[in-house]
Formats: C-alpha cells, structure tokens, sequence
C-alpha cells in the first residue's frame, strides 16, 4: 500500500532520523550531500566544514531537504522539504550545537556528525573552521509504502 504521511508523522520522522539530505544549487550546478542533523520547530540543524554545499548554499539559500526511513524495499518511508538556509552565529550557533550535541552523545564524534570539542559551546575541525547552520523548513511532504 502506498501512501502520504500525515503531518505528525512528518514531524516524528524528521526527529528521529538523523541522517539526511541537502540538494542545493548555484551557478547552474545541483548538488546533493549527504548530512548528519538534528530536527526541532520546523528546523534543521547542522554541521559542516566550509566547501562546496556552504558556498552554494551562501549563493542560493533556497534547498530542498530529503530523509527516509528504510525497512525493505516495501517498507519505507520517506519525507522531502523545502527551506531556506541561514548559517548561524553568536548565540544562534551556541544553541544550533547543543541541538546537535544532544542529539549526537558525545561518544558518538566523528569529522562528519559531530566534531570533538572543549565546550557546548566550541567546536573543532582541526584547521578547517565549523559551520553550523540551520534550514527552516518551508513546506513538507511525505510518502510511504508498507506491505
């Protein structure tokens, strides 16, 4: 059976996912990336070091946001969104990497989802500064098939 989720059930897969992702465009290019993030309020959080999805978002902030949820091939359920991206600052950011921290323990770091850091309030990439961003999250629909 093929369906549309409900609103609700939009937003619990969107909570419980935490890998999605972004397909963003500039300059003629369409690029899609994989992304670890965290949902809250009709936004997602996430993390990155600067390269070609910052800048491209930067350039066109308009994105689209996919994430599913996979049990088999006839089993599934899957959730695209369209939003604006706004890279984070100040306190903006603070809070954006305490999302992303709560949902990600500490003992689960790694380059992609979560870096290591001294303080909720500071993460590290090494030499490459860290970008923290959220997409507010515009319109959302939803699909699934169950057998």
């Amino acid at each position: 059976m093929l369906g549309e989720l409900a609103p609700d059930q939009i937003e619990k897969l969107l909570s419980q996912e935490m890998i999605g992702r972004i397909g963003c465009s500039a300059n003629g290019l369409t690029y899609v990336v994989p992304v670890t993030f965290a949902y809250e309020a009709g936004y997602i959080y996430a993390l990155s070091k600067e390269g070609m999805k910052i800048q491209m978002m930067r350039q066109n902030p308009m994105v689209c946001f996919e994430v599913d949820s996979i049990n088999d091939l006839t089993n599934w359920k899957s959730v695209i969104a369209w939003g604006t991206f706004e890279e984070l600052k100040d306190t903006d950011q603070k809070m954006g990497l305490k999302k992303l921290i709560s949902k990600f323990e500490p003992d689960k770091n790694s380059e992609t989802a979560l870096p290591k850091y001294q303080s909720p309030h500071k993460a590290d990439f090494g030499q490459y500064k860290t970008i923290i961003f959220r997409i507010k999250l515009l319109e959302k629909t939803g699909r699934f098939e169950k057998r």
